[in-house]
């Protein structure tokens, strides 16, 4: 497996905020999934950042930025449709003792420079506190 870094599109089993809240401990289905950015921590283990990716356009109130044509096709997403990568919510996992990250799930990538914007508006929405993480490990 290579490893994940920062701009790749998963297929990941990710657990929607409202999911969560609700009690569930599994997401629904598999869906690409842009992992924002990995993080070494002082244990050594791999954090990821992992945000979701929607065709359903965002509510007003949401935080989210829309993938170009160009960057569907990068990542190997549908090209033909709208999509979005939530930016207002993400999952955070750990490489190293992950239940739901497939290591072949790999679908694709984000050029540097749409990966450099979606993360520019993640971090600065997590400096004002309008992210909230759902945690998908065991610490």
């Amino acid at each position: 497996m290579n490893p994940p870094k920062k701009g790749d599109v998963w297929v990941y089993d990710y657990l929607w905020r409202r999911e969560h809240e609700a009690g569930a401990e599994h997401g629904r289905k598999p869906r690409p999934t842009a992992l924002v950015t990995t993080i070494v921590g002082a244990d050594g283990r791999t954090n990821l950042f992992i945000l979701p990716i929607t065709s359903k356009e965002p509510r007003k109130d949401r935080l989210a930025i829309e993938i170009p044509q160009m960057e569907r096709k990068r990542a190997h997403l549908a090209s033909d449709m709208r999509l979005w990568v939530m930016l207002d919510e993400y999952n955070h996992d750990c490489l190293e003792t992950s239940f739901y990250f497939d290591p072949n799930g790999r679908q694709g990538a984000f050029s540097p420079v749409f990966t450099k914007k979606a993360l520019g508006l993640f971090v600065e929405a997590m400096r004002n506190r309008l992210v909230k993480a759902v945690p998908r490990h065991d610490d």
